[in-house]
């Protein structure tokens, strides 16, 4: 019997995924099919240096299907809807695909229409960076800037790469400072959070960094609307911060056809999903990975890399009648830019916080301190994420759960 597993998504999730299963099922065990409505795959975390010239789209952006091993199946066209009923995937073009396993990998999109006024200022005075058109537009704006305020904000939580934001403030101090005018520029980061981050130490860690570096803080501030008039971000509680550059996070939510699929997603069309076998709860035969499912932890590219490795055991258990292991624990890392060449390393999973020490052993990197060692891992990542991760390697050294060795607990006093 030949299975039919067909995959939705093309990027991180989507293109690990079916390249695992491809060394997994021959072809004529499986058929492998990737669906997308583009042919373009973006590294997302170079994204973060494009307004600051220091990479270009060009250079992060390659083809979709060229990531896919020999024997998958990539199609190019927009998803209509599911029908978890009939277990077929409808396409905008009337053709259906049945399928025996489905696994949900189409991430997450922008929808700064949730946000009144957010669309009317879009790349004029509000801009983002985690688009290859929003961040080359706002590069021509930062660019352009010799001096004002200009706010970060994120409008909601969950986002892709929660760091990135500050990041971006740790960069545009550098870069401005690079210029000789940060005296002339206010940097404030403007967070719907109670502090800098979601994990408490880190946190305290990076809202430290904030101030030492000049930037503005302001926490629990829910955007409700953009005045392009005036300028002025206006949040729920009437509070106000007004700008001359303002770089935006916009709400994200699930694929637009997970909506119309019935039973599939939650109402911000994210696939609720089994947080350790990452099987998803609408049907046992469909699984979810990456930034669509609604898992809790970061929307980040090293947790879908490390999904990856469960998602396929269970499939493969799935297929063939077998219980599920529940071997995915969270685990999270992000490599943090402060500019000046340096950068910092959070690790962590469901239960446990970032912690000093290093990872992924003793000798490794250092974890929670801003290292030259850390920028270059970074941009090492680069590689590594095209001819390791992609491609579905193991990599020796890292495994799928948080590593506890060269970790600094803390003891009891």
């Amino acid at each position: 019997m030949t299975h039919r597993i067909v995959i939705l998504g093309g990027g991180t999730g989507g293109t690990l995924t079916a390249n695992r299963l491809r060394k997994v099922y021959d072809r004529a065990d499986a058929e492998i099919t990737v669906v997308d409505q583009d042919d373009r795959h973006v590294y997302q975390p170079g994204l973060l240096f494009v307004p600051f010239g220091l990479t270009h789209n060009e250079d992060i952006i390659r083809s979709r299907s060229r990531q896919l091993h020999d024997g998958i199946t990539s199609r190019q066209c927009p998803i209509d809807h599911v029908d978890l009923a009939a277990n077929e995937v409808h396409l905008t073009d009337t053709s259906v695909l049945p399928y025996d396993v489905l696994v949900v990998a189409t991430g997450t999109r922008l929808a700064p229409e949730e946000t009144d006024g957010l669309l009317e200022a879009w790349n004029h005075t509000a801009f983002t960076f985690y688009t290859p058109e929003g961040a080359a537009a706002l590069e021509q704006a930062i660019t352009a800037f010799d001096g004002g305020r200009i706010v970060i904000n994120v409008v909601d939580m969950p986002i892709k790469c929660p760091v990135a934001p500050l990041e971006f403030c740790f960069m545009a101090d550098w870069h401005f400072q690079e210029r000789g005018i940060r005296d002339r520029v206010q940097l404030t980061f403007v967070t719907p959070l109670d502090g800098a981050f979601t994990k408490p130490v880190a946190a305290a860690q990076l809202g430290g960094m904030l101030e030492e570096k000049g930037v503005e803080l302001v926490t629990e501030f829910n955007t409700g609307e953009i005045d392009t008039e005036r300028k002025v971000l206006v949040s729920f509680d009437g509070r106000e911060e007004p700008y001359d550059l303002a770089v935006v996070i916009p709400v994200h939510m699930g694929a637009e056809y997970v909506g119309r699929s019935e039973g599939l997603g939650d109402a911000m069309d994210f696939v609720p999903t089994d947080r350790r076998t990452l099987q998803s709860k609408a049907a046992p035969n469909v699984f979810a990975i990456g930034d669509a499912t609604d898992v809790p932890t970061s929307k980040a590219g090293s947790v879908t890399h490390f999904e990856g490795e469960v998602l396929v055991e269970n499939i493969e258990h799935f297929l063939a009648g077998e219980p599920l292991v529940e071997g995915y624990d969270g685990h999270a890392n992000c490599f943090i830019e402060t500019g000046f060449h340096k950068a910092l390393l959070i690790d962590f999973n469901y239960e446990t916080e970032p912690l000093p020490g290093h990872f992924p052993a003793k000798a490794g990197l250092p974890l929670l301190k801003d290292s030259r060692l850390n920028h270059l891992g970074k941009l090492m990542f680069q590689w590594f994420y095209w001819h390791a991760l992609l491609p579905g390697r193991d990599i020796p050294g890292i495994g799928v759960t948080m590593p506890t060795s060269g970790k600094e607990f803390s003891r009891p006093a």
